[in-house]
């Protein structure tokens, strides 16, 4: 069976998704720690970051789809689909910031590298479902 290559938008989407799930299990939130004491360490688990997991985790099974479903094209697998778990990743990240506002150096990145990671993939989901978008649809 001849599998079709996948496009940049997707492969763009796969990465961008790996990086995703990766920041999303990294410390998000970071605080106290100072003079010996054991440091407060927030994941994405603990907040809205959850979004963006699961947003990470649609995108590698939608751009798995294709090659699932066979030959024969899929619905789902267009650009609008790919544009919705782009915005729910951004949301996700986003809705963390609010939480942090009461001491925001626990967000710096040399604490909460893993929002900052999270952050990077959430906007390169965001440019390949872009470039998903003006790919020609598939036949």
């Amino acid at each position: 069976m001849h599998r079709r290559p996948l496009g940049s938008g997707r492969r763009l989407a796969f990465i961008a998704a790996l990086v995703l799930v990766v920041g999303c299990v990294l410390p998000w939130y970071q605080k106290g720690g100072d003079g010996g004491l054991t440091p407060l360490v927030y994941r994405a688990f603990d907040g809205s970051g959850v979004l963006a997991f699961l947003a990470g985790l649609a995108t590698l099974a939608l751009v798995a789809l294709p090659y699932a479903a066979g030959d024969r094209p899929t619905g789902a697998d267009r650009g609008l689909a790919f544009w919705v778990l782009a915005v729910a990743a951004v949301i996700g990240v986003a809705l963390w910031i609010p939480n942090t506002l009461a001491s925001p150096a626990g967000l710096l990145p040399d604490r909460a590298f893993g929002f900052w990671i999270s952050a990077v993939g959430s906007l390169m989901l965001v440019r390949a479902a872009y470039e998903i978008t003006l790919e020609p649809p598939r036949r």
